[in-house]
């Protein structure tokens, strides 16, 4: 039972009923096999009549957004199920992340259920199959809407060389996406989150920079680039990185990755795992976050807001916060497609330009 503290999610009696069948198994078997059948074309020809939208265009990062709803890092890492998921009715995709080479990630079990919380505790570390996989199941895809690609460093890569990792990953995704979101804030790759201050940041903004630069012109295409940061960053940290995404001409923000903190679930069996939590009890942080970043830099940089959306009143306080364009992962996990739906259409008459 969802506790009622939290928002009320769209009803779906049909999803409920596949949910309860999926919970009764490990969380990453049942990611894999819900993704395995959404992939056939009966299904995603269901999800699509099922819980279809109207366009409603908006424009953002130069583009247009057939609406402001997308999907977050993490479900699909590979590109392997873009065309299942959307169509779910996402105006916009972001898959990965993606490291330069394959690997296994953290060690199993590295996903758990806060079910009563409508959250999830995930240390899964980047596990994915390679940059070269993504680009070439991209390169196959029949997704009409926009597609962000995130991108990450291996975890065997010392920090002092995560530069090139992320440089060899936007080369080769660069003529592929819509645009590049660079991860530096998953709590689940040792010192990874030490990029999101001072030199290293500057370094890797400024690296990052030049090579949009470049590729822009050999591929006579502008991809924006955004930067994902942790909700668990202070006031003081957030003041240093906003300047630095300003001076260095960032393209977006997205607000934010999952968090370390454990107050709102820590009378859970689960609350002392490791790894990054997310779901209905991160909003309050994440929204606090994101206001900050907008209140910092939201006149000059895109703004998206990610963490806590259970209900399409949940997307519209992003919105009001200073949000051009929300994400969904662990909300769509506990409450389906109709989420998406809901999202859309309460976002409709709140979009920020």
């Amino acid at each position: 039972m969802t506790d009622t503290r939290f928002s009320q999610p769209p009803p779906d009696a049909l999803f409920r009923l596949g949910r309860a069948i999926l919970f009764e198994m490990d969380p990453e078997k049942a990611h894999d096999l819900a993704l395995s059948l959404m992939q056939q074309t009966p299904v995603r020809q269901l999800m699509s009549k099922r819980y279809g939208t109207g366009i409603s265009i908006v424009t953002c990062l130069g583009q247009n957004f057939c609406n402001r709803i997308g999907l977050a890092a993490g479900l699909d890492k590979n590109g392997d199920y873009i065309e299942a998921l959307g169509a779910m009715g996402f105006g916009h995709l972001e898959i990965g992340t993606v490291t330069p080479n394959p690997q296994a990630g953290n060690p199993k079990p590295r996903i758990f259920r806060l079910q009563q919380y409508g959250a999830l505790i995930n240390r899964l570390g980047f596990n994915n199959k390679g940059v070269q996989h993504l680009v070439e199941q991209v390169q196959k895809q029949r997704y009409s809407g926009r597609l962000g690609i995130n991108i990450g460093k291996n975890a065997t890569t010392p920090l002092d060389q995560a530069n090139n990792d992320y440089l060899y990953c936007l080369e080769r995704v660069y003529p592929h996406a819509d645009y590049i979101t660079i991860n530096i804030s998953s709590p689940n790759t040792t010192g990874l989150r030490d990029l999101q201050h001072g030199r290293r940041l500057a370094e890797l903004l400024l690296a990052l920079k030049n090579a949009q630069s470049r590729l822009s012109t050999e591929h006579d295409k502008y991809v924006p680039i955004a930067i994902k940061i942790a909700p668990d960053m202070s006031d003081e940290e957030l003041d240093v990185f906003c300047q630095q995404i300003v001076d260095h001409e960032l393209d977006a923000v997205i607000a934010g990755n999952t968090t370390r903190e454990r107050d709102t679930v820590k009378s859970h069996l689960y609350s002392r795992e490791a790894g990054g939590l997310s779901g209905e009890p991160l909003k309050t942080l994440a929204n606090d976050r994101l206001q900050s970043v907008a209140q910092r830099i939201a006149d000059k940089v895109t703004l998206i807001g990610v963490g806590g959306v259970s209900c399409g009143a949940d997307a519209s306080a992003k919105v009001a916060m200073g949000a051009s364009l929300v994400q969904l992962y662990s909300g769509l996990i506990y409450h389906g497609p109709a989420l998406v739906r809901d999202c859309i259409d309460s976002t409709n008459n709140s979009f920020k330009p």
